[in-house]
C-alpha cells in the first residue's frame, strides 16, 4: 500500500553566499542579489540571522529576528521603494 501525496511541495528561501557587498538568496529556483547599499539592516547582522528567513504566500519574505519583511518586488526592484530604514 502506498499513499498519495497531497498539497504542494514548497521549497524554503536559502541564503547561497554572503560578502561584503550583499547577500545571494534562492526563492523558489529563482536567486537574487540583495546589494547591502539597497538593504542596509543586512549589513550588520549576525550570519545566523542571514539565514533565518521564511517565505510566506511564495512573494513574502520574513526575517523574524531581525523583524525585516521584503516582498520579491521590492528586491527585484529596489529602486521603485527609495525609502530605506536606518
Amino acid at each position: 500500500m502506498s499513499s498519495a501525496n497531497t498539497g504542494t511541495a514548497i521549497s524554503n528561501p536559502e541564503v547561497l553566499n554572503v560578502s561584503p557587498h550583499g547577500l545571494w538568496l534562492m526563492v523558489e529556483d529563482k536567486e537574487y542579489f540583495l546589494a547591502f547599499d539597497d538593504f542596509p539592516w543586512f549589513r550588520t547582522a549576525a550570519v545566523r540571522q542571514l539565514f533565518a528567513v521564511e517565505l510566506y504566500h511564495g512573494e513574502h519574505l520574513y526575517w523574524p529576528t531581525l523583524d525585516v519583511d521584503l516582498s520579491l518586488e521590492q528586491i527585484v526592484h529596489p529602486e521603485k521603494f527609495p525609502l530605506i530604514a536606518r
